[in-house]
């Protein structure tokens, strides 16, 4: 039975190539040949962007392409050619830049040197009582995790490994168990440092540090929305999570787990405190942050006799990481900025600001229909390649109707989340259910994906309704930042 499905799947994957392939072949053949106005071939790039997307083309090569054929079919193959001298050095060259392989590298270390494990044992000391408690632990050690390495996949890791057993130990149901481990994964998408944040400050231009402080506010009121959500489930039907017994749980056991995620709660005072308060920039919070992480795993290992010759293996494994990481980061940028290029040449965003402002869309509703436009995207494409193939072509439409880009980037980030929770391309579900299927995890219970997606959606919901709140009231978003400038 197994060898027919593969087949009939392989055909389908075949069938949609070839189908993606005639569309690319189709709108490449119109650019060049065609005498099409500038705004339809700016169209026609984003449409061949898409298409070369679904036929699993690396975001950053799919926009580098499409951006070149339509550079050439506007400008020429001068401009093409002078575009491809400076794009990448253009590109990523830039000092706001630098703090991503910084980001990337300390959430590496804090992973990989097993400081992250404190974060829920003393989440779940101090929360463990509530309803639901060993899930709204996870949830609020994801935000701790977040807020000190921004790293999605090894929050996720980090937090699933420890607290999917424990809270399947204590008879709570699968699908809450992956459910708020994929939820507070999220978190490090939005709570500083968060990588995506940082690359859309770059893509439209403005202060990184800014950036980062506008996501802190929405951060955590997505933590406390899910926390709520998990309290309530809980208390409507007590068998989905059962009270766990804390009576052995003494005072002076909450106060030392306390003192477990000390080197934690410095690395997040350095990098959140040191951006508020102006004593850092977004960069020299990121590289002050590494180290301090650094200095911290490495007395953590050596506590627990980790050998020296572990401690530099986890260094280099590190190091690696973070290159495979920042490569893969930089190309996408590089990516952005020769597609920018080209919509600013075939004049596509100055064509829908005005078209935006003649319909009469106001900013409530504009932003409504970009929920959708967000969530249809989000069902075949991923999280960056969505965020930096809509930048250059709404940001502009945008703030002709009043968006700030602070808070339109946090919009972007938030939406971003939803794409990794809901199917199919859910990232954080598969990763999730990829950790669950191991028997040390699952307790010999069988987890399918389709628990997990069950799990996941309604914090997906949550999210969305965050989303809402923010849309009326933008001041929760812009507030922190404009107090960091007028102190």
């Amino acid at each position: 039975m197994t060898r027919p499905l593969a087949h009939r799947s392989h055909r389908v994957a075949r069938t949609i190539f070839i189908i993606g392939l005639l569309a690319a072949a189709g709108a490449v053949g119109a650019m060049l040949f065609l005498d099409l106005s500038k705004q339809a071939i700016g169209g026609l790039v984003i449409i061949l962007s898409i298409v070369l997307l679904l036929m699993g083309i690396p975001v950053g090569i799919a926009m580098l392409g499409a951006a070149l054929i339509g550079l050439h079919a506007l400008s020429g193959m001068r401009v093409v050619a002078s575009t491809m001298e400076r794009a990448a050095f253009d590109a990523t060259a830039s000092w706001s830049y630098s703090v991503i392989p910084m980001f990337i590298l300390m959430g590496m270390i804090l992973w990989k040197s097993g400081l992250t494990a404190s974060a829920f044992e003393a989440a779940r000391r101090w929360l463990g009582w509530l309803p639901g408690g060993l899930a709204v632990a996870t949830n609020f050690a994801g935000a701790v995790l977040a807020a000190s390495s921004g790293s999605t996949i090894g929050i996720t890791y980090a937090l699933g490994r420890v607290s999917i057993p424990e809270m399947l130990k204590a008879g709570y149901k699968p699908q809450l168990a992956v459910g708020s481990v994929a939820a507070a994964g999220t978190l490090g998408q939005i709570i500083p440092p968060s990588l995506l944040l940082v690359v859309y400050a770059g893509a439209a231009s403005v202060p990184v540090g800014m950036q980062l402080l506008a996501g802190i506010v929405p951060g955590l009121i997505l933590a406390g929305s899910f926390a709520v959500i998990i309290i309530g489930h809980a208390m409507i039907s007590p068998s989905l999570a059962p009270r766990v017994d804390m009576s052995q749980v003494t005072w002076p056991m909450r106060l030392h787990s306390l003192g477990d995620t000390l080197p934690i709660m410095i690395v997040v005072t350095v990098v959140i405190g040191g951006l508020f308060a102006g004593i850092f920039t977004a960069t020299e919070a990121g590289v002050v942050g590494m180290f301090t992480a650094l200095f911290f795993g490495v007395v953590q290992m050596r506590r627990s006799g980790t050998a020296w010759r572990a401690v530099w293996r986890m260094i280099r494994e590190s190091i690696v990481g973070t290159l495979h990481g920042t490569a893969s980061v930089f190309l996408l940028i590089v990516g952005v900025e020769v597609l920018t290029r080209a919509m600013a040449l075939s004049q596509v965003p100055n064509a829908l600001a005005s078209g935006i402002v003649e319909m009469g869309f106001g900013r409530v509703e504009l932003l409504l229909l970009l929920i959708l436009v967000y969530l249809f995207l989000g069902m075949f494409m991923d999280t960056l390649a969505m965020m930096l193939l809509t930048i250059p072509v709404l940001l502009a439409p945008l703030q002709a109707i009043g968006v700030d880009p602070l808070w339109y980037g946090v919009f972007l980030v938030v939406m971003a989340e939803v794409g990794l929770l809901t199917p199919p391309l859910g990232i954080l579900t598969f990763v999730v259910h990829r950790i669950a299927l191991d028997p040390e995890a699952n307790l010999g219970k069988t987890i399918s994906l389709s628990t997990v997606f069950k799990g996941v959606a309604p914090f997906a919901v949550t999210a969305m309704l965050v989303l809402l709140f923010l849309i009326f009231f933008p001041g929760v978003v812009t507030w922190l930042p404009e107090m960091s400038v007028g102190s």
